[in-house]
């Protein structure tokens, strides 16, 4: 009797070692998937079996008991994070669950651009395969609402950059970030407001980056350009610069301004009002908004293209009408 209770330990001994070596072997060899990617999605409380059952559902060659009992067996089971994940070819047992212990979520970027407006960047984000289109239908006011601005117009409250989301995030979450990063670098740009800066407050200072934004050519001018604007407003001058005009015409413009655009009075219009236009007409990035408190020093009031990119900045009528006909007439 002794001698089989001996001999049957031996063989459990012996069953739990090659069992263990094939499971230390296991959790090294790649799995096989479905296609060269999959995705997987953990939803927020899915338990540990809910995981290993949702990493098969998702399209990975594998046994959900053995899976979900390599998780218990690794003490990192309660680690494993909620999230939209990237599954490769080639990934371990093991490499998957550090993957989801760490939350190394499948990350996307969308990039808004300086200078556009919030019908381009809704649409941008509209194009993001990969984005919750929760703000898909609505109107640019309700927006503003859900985001706590209620009466705030949307134009040029949201910062242009590329911001990162994982797959499935709401393109209202986009939203929120970028407004909250505009909210930011306007705050820090006024806080480096110079005395020379007509502007006086920090809306005025969005809504002439804006105007900055869209008459920048060259880098460089910002600053200049920021200073004809100022010295206009601080003179009483209208601002007469095209780019509002172009706005308040709106989707019906057909890339061709016309003097009867330029005559047709809207809120926008610089040409028709005097003082700065009531909103922003597009996204101005952190150099505009610099350049709109800090304006660079001079007596200009007015400035032509080049035609290279560049403008001619000039303080007199007949001097801006010499530049005007020596690089727009050709005379």
């Amino acid at each position: 009797m002794r001698r089989f209770l001996l001999t049957a330990f031996l063989l459990v001994s012996v069953a739990a070692l090659a069992a263990g070596a094939w499971a230390l072997w296991w959790v090294h060899q790649p799995l096989r998937l479905a296609a060269p990617a999959v995705d997987l999605a953990i939803e927020p409380g899915t338990l540990p079996r809910g995981v290993a059952q949702a990493v098969r559902d998702a399209g990975v060659d594998v046994d959900p008991d053995l899976l979900y009992g390599w998780f218990r067996f690794s003490g990192q089971a309660r680690l494993i994070k909620a999230g939209s994940y990237e599954i490769e070819s080639g990934i371990t047992p093991r490499r998957l669950l550090a993957k989801l212990a760490r939350g190394e979520e499948s990350l996307r970027a969308v990039t808004l651009v300086e200078g556009w407006t919030f019908r381009q960047m809704r649409a941008a984000l509209a194009g993001e395969d990969m984005l919750k289109p929760d703000t898909r239908g609505m109107a640019d006011d309700a927006i503003m609402n859900l985001l706590g601005r209620p009466g705030v117009h949307a134009e040029g409250r949201f910062f242009p950059d590329t911001y990162t989301y994982a797959k499935g995030t709401s393109d209202m979450a986009v939203l929120r970030r970028a407004m909250r990063a505009m909210d930011k670098r306007l705050a820090d740009a006024w806080g480096q407001r110079a005395p020379t800066a007509a502007v006086k407050t920090p809306d005025e200072a969005l809504i002439l980056a804006s105007i900055v934004e869209k008459e920048t050519g060259r880098a460089a001018d910002r600053p200049l350009i920021s200073a004809v604007f100022n010295n206009r407003l601080r003179t009483g001058m209208p601002l007469q610069t095209d780019p509002t005009v172009i706005y308040g015409i709106g989707p019906a413009f057909n890339g061709n301004l016309t003097k009867k655009d330029l005559q047709a009075d809207t809120p926008w219009n610089t040409y028709t009002r005097s003082g700065l236009p009531p909103t922003p007409i597009a996204m101005p990035g952190k150099a505009s908004l610099v350049a709109a408190v800090q304006p660079a020093p001079g007596k200009a009031l007015y400035f032509v293209s080049r035609g290279d990119g560049s403008s001619h900045f000039s303080a007199s009528l007949d001097e801006h009408n010499r530049a005007v006909n020596k690089y727009q007439r050709a005379r």
